[in-house]
């Protein structure tokens, strides 16, 4: 008996950081991301390669699969760097070593970043920049704290200052508000933003449309195969009393 109790006491001790881990989650906005939407997409894509590829790489994407969500022969070429080949992969501007020099640390490869974090963290997260001059970069971020990325969408969004509002207990409430506007309102900076998302989303996985179908038409089939079996049943069974 001695035993239970004392395996029921460290089942609850260990689930205790979950709980407190669980109570401080930074809440996290819902992406408007939809791999359906092939414009999004596409808009997406353009947007990555034109304002990520600087720094960031997507070693496990090719240009080429670009043509899974529309984008023509022509338009793909039009996105290539100097150099690049319909089926090269996606590869940063920067080596590693000039970006860790510069940022303090190397910028992770983004091929499966949506898997990793997922769609709405991503959402959340390059729309929280605020600016803090304390910072080597200028920006921190709420979601992020103490992160190496500059915030290189800021000229687009503006700049936000960072509200923070005490409650009892010593309960934070931290809020964004926009100080300087970009060169975007902000609904055009969330819908990029949610483009931006929803291509990552579909560059960690570029089969998943066609595995949903695939799951579809498998589904199906074993409906229509059920139906058949219970005929098949009522078929063997009509003359047995």
């Amino acid at each position: 008996m001695k035993l239970i109790k004392k395996l029921w006491m460290l089942v609850l001790l260990s689930t205790v950081p979950v709980m407190v881990l669980a109570s401080t989650e930074a809440h996290l906005d819902k992406a408007p991301a939809s791999l359906s939407d092939q414009a999004s997409l596409q808009r997406g894509a353009k947007f990555f390669v034109a304002n990520c590829t600087a720094c960031h790489s997507a070693a496990y994407m090719r240009y080429n699969r670009l043509a899974d969500i529309g984008l023509t022969e022509a338009e793909i070429k039009s996105l290539l760097p100097e150099g690049s080949k319909l089926g090269s992969t996606m590869k940063a501007a920067m080596d590693s070593e000039s970006a860790k020099m510069a940022f303090g640390a190397a910028p992770p490869d983004l091929s499966v970043i949506a898997r990793s974090r997922g769609n709405d963290w991503l959402y959340t997260y390059l729309r929280s920049f605020y600016v803090d001059t304390a910072r080597p970069s200028g920006v921190n971020n709420v979601l992020f704290p103490l992160v190496a990325m500059p915030n290189i969408l800021g000229p687009l969004q503006g700049d936000q200052a960072l509200h923070v509002e005490k409650h009892e207990g010593g309960h934070e409430v931290k809020t964004l508000k926009l100080v300087a506007p970009g060169s975007m309102s902000t609904q055009e900076f969330d819908a990029t933003v949610g483009d931006l998302v929803n291509f990552l989303d579909f560059m960690a996985e570029p089969a998943k449309l066609v595995r949903y179908k695939l799951g579809y038409i498998v589904i199906g089939f074993l409906f229509i195969l059920l139906i058949l079996t219970y005929l098949l049943k009522k078929e063997f069974w009509k003359d047995v009393h």
